[in-house]
């Protein structure tokens, strides 16, 4: 196994309320990537094998970092929590919410109605996401060389869930933490992939860089 280094996208467009606005890097988005792939640069940073999601966001993010063109794999794509979102205020009266206080208290319920199939119709089951998780991060894994993976936060925290053993509330609490541009890495040990980086923003640690610390 090959130790795989996620990255989450830039900042995408926090003024959008469905999946199809959101899906572009705002100005700041394009800078956090540059910035990103200025210090992979400068550290010596060795990943011969770049992948990402088909999404905008993903390979806006890639192009930004100058990573060579990736190899695109829609497993890699983030769930569509606007559509959810939308789902669950039709069939339960939960409200979509209009800023950070109400989503982090939005994204944790969820999370729970989808993976207990509270939510009808919605675009993929909470088992298929986590299938396809696993077998993508699986595939990728077993393919010599460190990779670099460009995707979302959806994603990484069920990367996550799936290294630990994370039930549903901490899966969540993971999510809300993710920062946009932000690194982790997992790394076999043993017969698993553990992690062993969780959220690394240095090339945002600068005093003035601290602004582009975004979670949205």
């Amino acid at each position: 196994m090959s130790y795989i280094t996620l990255v989450r996208h830039g900042q995408a467009n926090t003024e959008a309320r469905n999946e199809a606005d959101y899906d572009k890097l705002s100005d700041l988005g394009h800078q956090q990537a540059r910035w990103l792939g200025a210090h992979l640069n400068e550290t010596g940073a060795h990943h011969p094998r770049v992948y990402c999601g088909t999404l905008v966001r993903h390979v806006e993010t890639a192009s930004s970092m100058g990573l060579p063109a990736p190899s695109q794999d829609e497993r890699l794509n983030e769930i569509e929590y606007f559509t959810m979102a939308k789902l669950f205020e039709e069939q339960h009266g939960v409200a979509i919410p209009t800023d950070r206080e109400g989503f982090v208290e939005h994204l944790p319920m969820t999370f729970a109605a989808w993976a207990n199939g509270d939510i009808q119709d919605t675009p993929e089951t909470f088992e298929h996401f986590e299938t396809r998780v696993a077998d993508a991060l699986r595939d990728i894994g077993t393919e010599p060389g460190p990779a670099i993976v460009v995707t979302s936060g959806g994603l990484i925290s069920m990367a996550v869930r799936q290294a630990m053993g994370l039930d549903i509330p901490a899966m969540a609490q993971v999510a809300l933490a993710i920062m946009n541009t932000s690194m982790h890495r997992l790394h076999p040990i043993g017969a698993r992939m553990s992690p062993v980086l969780f959220n690394a923003v240095p090339h945002l640690e600068a005093r003035d860089r601290q602004f582009a610390q975004t979670h949205l």
